[in-house]
């Protein structure tokens, strides 16, 4: 499957469901946009959750020397440059492994007529 243009990591192909596999074109590229939509849902999740994990701005950031040092992991730019990364990391580690579900929730078996 290409992830050219959806943001889709590069996925096992033994990983898909075997009625994507063996079905058509048209069936692989509906299951492509599905793990695209899989992968930007995991990742909001992700910021959400990465957002309410920040320590707050309060008073309590400095540590209790007197010397007004900000003990604030998340106040240096690469740490926040890292915490910005990490919800698209996470959503493509997740859906490149499988993903949720979703994509197969929303792409159902095909049924054939017999």
């Amino acid at each position: 499957m290409s992830a050219i243009g959806l943001g889709v990591p590069p996925i096992d192909q033994s990983l898909l469901p075997a009625d994507i596999r063996t079905g058509s074109a048209q069936r692989k590229q509906t299951y492509e946009a599905a793990l695209g939509f899989e992968r930007s849902f995991i990742e909001e999740l992700t910021k959400t959750m990465a957002a309410t994990a920040q320590p707050s701005d309060d008073s309590s950031s400095t540590d209790d020397s007197g010397d007004g040092t900000s003990t604030d992991m998340g106040s240096d730019a690469a740490t926040q440059s890292y915490m910005q990364m990490l919800p698209g990391t996470l959503a493509d580690a997740m859906v490149a492994n499988g993903g949720l579900g979703l994509a197969r929730q929303l792409v159902p078996v095909e049924v054939t007529k017999s």
